[in-house]
């Protein structure tokens, strides 16, 4: 598989909305480019969306030749507004049911997720469960449990959204960016989620996983990824980046876009 210089910055080649019953999800498609590579579906972190993605997942389709979905969560980006609160199961239900709809709309038998954060940890919970549709999973910033400096950034977070311009920011990204804030920034602070705690998942998981992880991540540690390697049921690869905080793919987009590249070369062989 080779990169297309070309086809970095191009223009998705299908763009809309999946219809899932009682709401719609904004979604973006870009084409295969190489016979035989994988789809890949990116899940977006906990304040994310399609357009919050900017131009990576373009330069992920030119540089691995794979198609690639990438949509935004109800509550987020252009989708269908939450009709209620999250729960503290919330990334649970997005793994085991919004997923696997998905995937029959958009035709997919065995895709590669690729999750950000929050979408991180909606992958691996989907790949833990039976029969999952994902053949494999690339993590990046991911959440296996809840630690101290994620609630003190997250607390932070908080603060900036009363004090800054930082809604006026995210309303470039969501319709809606305080139902988009207060959804994910109220679950993370509400006291039950203290022990939110997915490592009792991770040894079903029997799927290759990447597990990309900032050394610089304000939201989490290295015991992210390295509980993944420890628990995993399935081979782990981890890539550790120097000097880079919570977003790889935008902190580091040479080395990540490289190893997802390697990374789905193998699966592909």
């Amino acid at each position: 598989m080779s990169a297309d210089p070309k086809n970095t910055i191009r223009e998705p080649d299908e763009a809309g909305h999946a219809d899932l019953d009682d709401h719609r999800l904004e979604f973006n498609r870009f084409e295969s480019r190489e016979p035989g590579a994988p789809s890949l579906v990116l899940l977006h972190e906990g304040l994310g969306s399609v357009a919050m993605w900017r131009d990576f997942p373009a330069k992920l389709a030119a540089t691995t030749g794979a198609e690639v979905f990438v949509y935004s969560r109800r509550g987020y980006g252009t989708s269908s507004p939450r009709a209620m609160p999250y729960d503290v199961d919330y990334m649970h239900a997005e793994a085991r049911e919004t997923l696997p709809r998905l995937f029959e709309v958009w035709g997919l038998e065995a895709p590669v997720l690729v999750g950000h954060s929050d979408g991180a940890s909606v992958a691996l919970i989907h790949a833990a469960q039976e029969n999952p549709r994902a053949q494999a999973v690339c993590v990046m910033a991911p959440h296996i449990m809840v630690e101290p400096i994620s609630i003190q950034s997250i607390e932070v977070a908080r603060e900036q959204f009363r004090t800054t311009d930082l809604a006026a920011k995210l309303a470039r990204y969501h319709d809606d960016p305080e139902h988009a804030f207060r959804g994910w920034n109220d679950i993370w602070l509400h006291p039950d989620f203290l022990n939110w705690d997915i490592r009792p998942l991770l040894p079903a998981i029997r799927c290759p996983v990447m597990a990309i992880q900032g050394e610089d991540d304000p939201y989490g540690t290295m015991a992210q990824v390295d509980g993944i390697e420890a628990a995993s049921g399935g081979p782990v690869a981890l890539v550790k980046l120097p000097g880079c905080g919570h977003s790889p793919h935008r902190e580091a987009p040479d080395e990540t876009l490289r190893a997802l590249k390697t990374f789905v070369e193998k699966i592909g062989q």
